[in-house]
């Protein structure tokens, strides 16, 4: 009988001002455990990258056990802005000899980038995922300084890869691997479907929401690539065309307050500002009863390696209006799970506005994406394809002279 997996997880921060891509290595570590696997996650105490910030209020270089794995965090130092622990770097180069595989998630952060050389130079097999950051459209910010940080590191560490780890099969196709040969693997991210949820409406009653209209939720971080500069447009020539709806824009960026500032103002002074809710940023049982209570959920993204918000939206139930930039948006469109447009404002509106004028087609999509998303989002599912991957790898390791 085979040993037990042993897998390490390493990932630049947990905190939640990351948003989705460090949260999503939680849900994973913890269903990969609930399958038996041993899993440490290395990560660092940053919890954002702004002045005035404090790092986690976390034990560090000890093991913190939760949810059948555990988590070591060390501290964010000396280069607190980008994320970087030397701590970290030496307990892997010690410790890397007990484990199988490393998942590494993230490039071009430079905790990330020297964890991938370490485990290149100690003969430990590690995967990459790229967090879209391998996205043409990505690329194209600070793009020389990404040139020169892929030629000097990344393109060795992409190639040097046991797998490179891609969330849609649309993802691997226009990433950018700066000419490495590399070996890909596509696995979708999971969510956590609802839990026991409140009772209907308790989230329309905490956030003060009307009763009467639907509601569109935007439910993202709020920043550049998401598309708000469409969406908000398009919800405004709703209104003008007479359409009843009431917005509900969930969400923050505490790493940009100066973009979330503007969109606030742009609101404030548009005919949306008496059919608009901020609730900044929701987790939690409010998150989910959020989920429930709204009628849509749209995110007209620029670029979006996966869109683990429009996954939970469609596992609570809701029909989706997307941009065919988000990189499931084949997924959704044969599923039938909501509508997916070019990232145009009228394309948007009138999308949005089919969606709001018929009740029927909502629940219809809705009811198909969420039994996709029960079909093809689950952790449990994830996980069991996983750990095929860290299971290939490990007797690859072992074969080797």
């Amino acid at each position: 009988m085979s040993q037990p997996l042993r897998v390490l997880q390493i990932v630049p921060s947990l905190s939640l001002v990351y948003g989705g891509p460090s949260q999503m290595v939680l849900g994973l570590s913890a269903a990969l455990a609930q399958a038996g696997v041993t899993v440490t996650v290395l990560t660092t105490d940053s919890n954002g990258d702004f002045a005035g910030t404090t790092p986690l209020d976390v034990p560090l270089a000890v093991p913190v056990a939760q949810n059948g794995y555990e988590v070591i965090y060390f501290r964010c130092s000396p280069f607190r802005r980008y994320k970087f622990s030397l701590e970290l770097l030496q307990w892997l180069k010690v410790h890397a000899h007990e484990y199988d595989v490393a998942h590494i998630h993230a490039l071009f952060s430079p905790v990330s980038t020297a964890a991938a050389r370490v485990a290149r130079q100690v003969g430990l097999p590690y995967i990459l995922r790229p967090l879209g950051t391998l996205d043409p459209a990505d690329l194209r910010k600070k793009k020389l300084l990404k040139q020169v940080y892929a030629a000097l590191w990344e393109r060795a560490n992409l190639a040097g890869a046991a797998a490179i780890h891609f969330t849609s099969d649309q993802e691997a196709k226009v990433s950018d691997r700066f000419g490495a040969i590399t070996r890909d693997v596509v696995l979708p991210l999971g969510v956590s479907l609802p839990e026991p949820l409140p009772e209907p409406g308790y989230a329309r009653s905490q956030l003060n929401l009307p009763e009467a209209v639907p509601l569109v939720l935007f439910l993202s971080r709020i920043e550049p690539k998401k598309g708000l500069d469409l969406l908000l447009p398009a919800l405004e020539a709703l209104l003008q065309a007479g359409e009843q709806f009431h917005f509900v824009l969930a969400g923050a960026n505490p790493q940009d307050p100066a973009y979330e500032a503007s969109i606030r103002a742009r609101i404030a002074a548009s005919p949306l500002a008496t059919h608009t809710t901020f609730t900044g940023f929701i987790q939690g049982s409010l998150k989910a009863a959020l989920l429930q209570d709204v009628d849509l959920f749209v995110l007209p993204s620029y670029y979006e390696n996966f869109g683990i918000a429009v996954a939970e939206g469609m596992a609570a139930g809701l029909p989706v209006v997307i941009s065919d930039q988000v990189h499931i948006a084949r997924n959704i469109a044969e599923a039938g799970a909501g509508w997916v447009v070019p990232c145009e404002v009228n394309a948007l509106r009138e999308a949005l506005q089919e969606a709001i004028r018929d009740p029927q087609q909502r629940q219809l999509r809705g009811a198909q994406g969420k039994q996709y998303a029960q079909e093809h989002y689950t952790w449990a599912s994830i996980a069991r394809q996983v750990m095929q991957v860290y299971d290939s790898l490990r007797l690859r390791k072992a074969a080797k002279p």
